[in-house]
């Protein structure tokens, strides 16, 4: 447990060392507790083919999940980014969060439904279900064949209360978890650590990186079948790793940009399998307070600018970070890095990392319909 930075609504989060989010892990520790869930889904309720994963933290667990249920699974993640031609969407609230405004692209949305008996709804946390009885009351308004369908919440966690549990069972929706806590207050179990604010990282203008594109084909915020999104990672994954004058002897941190999570999870674990020693995790929104003392979990932290942002203002974070002979960071990004970048560099720069790899996802086709099967 650590302390949320500023947050009224909820003081405390529940940090798990396996997501790699906030604290770096193996990528295929990670998605092995992912493929945990996945399984468990996939078992009991493997007629599902549209999968609808929640930014920004269960971005990577919704992949693997529809893909572990079927590859024709379709996966459509939320958002918090303003998408350029962003098209028909609902908009829906994740109430405790410290940014609480998603969206869901809907342009294929009564197509997908059409296909399915049961919709899988995954995050990384349930612990009210008032973000899924959100979400689901916002399409219910514009899609009624949700009405018909079977509904799951599936999460690694799951704290739901006998009422909060009540109430998503009245809604329609079945709960399925890997890990089951009691809903309770951890406030009190964090008021004693004496923690402080993440430290705002110096600009690394003086740090060189050197720069890749990599092209993609699925945008899961638009939706994508589960299987094409793994296969065209996992090929690019091989094209990269032959291409990169990486050094597979490197301590190597693989950093995702916050709602990009899969594509560097699935990097850094073909950089394992080649025998490279890899940790994975990922910027993020969250401000998490910082703390020394043992047993708490977030150590360091630096706040930096985002890659997504366009005004330049958006307070964003990475911690636990530590030296690495290199490290490749992996975004997808549609706007220019170079003064976006100067917090993050700056970050590893006074971290000690060494030589730095830029890679940048680009869409070959917008609005690209992967689904259409």
């Amino acid at each position: 447990m650590a302390k949320r930075h500023n947050n009224r609504k909820r003081k405390y989060i529940l940090v798990n060392p396996l997501q790699g989010k906030h604290v770096p892990v193996s990528p295929s520790l990670a998605l092995s507790m992912m493929q945990a869930l996945g399984d468990k889904v996939a078992a009991r309720h493997g007629d599902a083919r549209l999968v609808i994963g929640f930014a920004e933290t269960a971005t990577a667990i919704g992949a693997v999940v529809a893909n572990a249920i079927s590859e024709e699974c379709v996966y459509l993640q939320t958002t918090r980014e303003e998408l350029p031609d962003l098209g028909a969407h609902i908009d829906f609230l994740e109430e405790h969060s410290h940014a609480p405004e998603q969206s869901l692209v809907t342009e294929h949305l009564e197509e997908w439904l059409a296909r399915t008996d049961t919709v899988v709804f995954v995050d990384d946390e349930i612990s009210t279900g008032k973000t899924i009885c959100n979400i689901i009351a916002r399409l219910k308004e514009e899609f009624p064949a949700l009405e018909g369908k079977r509904l799951v919440a599936a999460s690694i966690l799951n704290r739901l209360s006998p009422e909060n549990e009540q109430r998503l069972e009245a809604a329609g929706v079945k709960s399925e978890w890997l890990v089951r806590l009691p809903q309770t207050d951890y406030t009190m179990l964090v008021e004693k650590f004496q923690a402080e604010e993440a430290a705002v990282a110096p600009r690394g203008k003086d740090c060189a990186y050197e720069r890749h594109l990599v092209k993609m084909g699925h945008d899961p915020r638009r939706g994508t079948a589960a299987g094409e999104y793994f296969r065209q990672w996992e090929q690019s994954a091989d094209e990269i790793l032959a291409q990169l004058p990486l050094d597979l002897k490197a301590d190597t941190l693989v950093l995702g940009t916050e709602e990009c999570m899969l594509p560097g999870l699935i990097l850094g674990r073909a950089l394992e399998q080649r025998g490279a020693k890899v940790f994975f995790h990922a910027t993020t929104r969250s401000p998490i307070s910082i703390c020394r003392a043992e047993g708490y979990p977030i150590r360091n932290g630096w706040e930096i600018g985002s890659l997504y942002d366009r005004s330049g203002t958006r307070r964003n974070f990475i911690y636990n970070l530590r030296s690495y002979e290199q490290v490749i960071i992996l975004s997808d990004t549609p706007l220019p890095e170079e003064e976006r970048m100067q917090g993050l560099l700056g970050a590893l720069k006074e971290n000690g990392c060494g030589r730095i790899f830029y890679l940048v996802s680009h869409l070959v086709q917008k609005h690209k319909n992967n689904c259409s099967r």
